[in-house]
């Protein structure tokens, strides 16, 4: 996606460990979110699903460690940089393994698709509304 975005008003971008960088991104006052990630733990391996943030109970404020920011940890620090959330939505795939690895399990690589339909499902639900 990031190669050929849907259109001019949508960024694509991967912040894998640079969630402070992407609560600072946040400041400028975005219309929406849409994460994509992984989510475990929750299901059946390479199972998308797709779920709206909720900011008040995701927003923690505790130490944090610029590097590896949850979703929560970005909200809280966004708040805390004086910033408001915008509406947010989650894609996420449940993983096979959180073991420390490179690359994607083969259920989850399988998942792939369905999660960049799921994408373009979610950009055309917010344009709309």
């Amino acid at each position: 996606m990031a190669a050929h975005p849907p259109d001019d008003q949508v960024r694509v971008a991967d912040y894998g460990i640079r969630g402070m960088h992407l609560a600072y991104d946040l400041l400028d006052g975005w219309d929406a979110l849409v994460l994509v990630d992984a989510i475990p733990d929750r299901g059946a391996p390479g199972t998308v699903r797709v779920f709206e943030a909720d900011h008040e109970t995701l927003s923690t404020p505790a130490g944090f460690d610029a590097h590896s920011m949850d979703p929560g940890t970005v909200f809280a620090s966004l708040t805390a940089l004086g910033g408001t959330a915008p509406r947010t939505v989650v894609i996420g795939c449940e993983v096979q393994t959180v073991a420390d690895g490179i690359g994607l399990s083969d259920v989850v690589n399988a998942a792939v698709p369905e999660a960049v339909h799921a994408v373009q499902t979610v950009l055309t639900m917010l344009r709309e509304g």
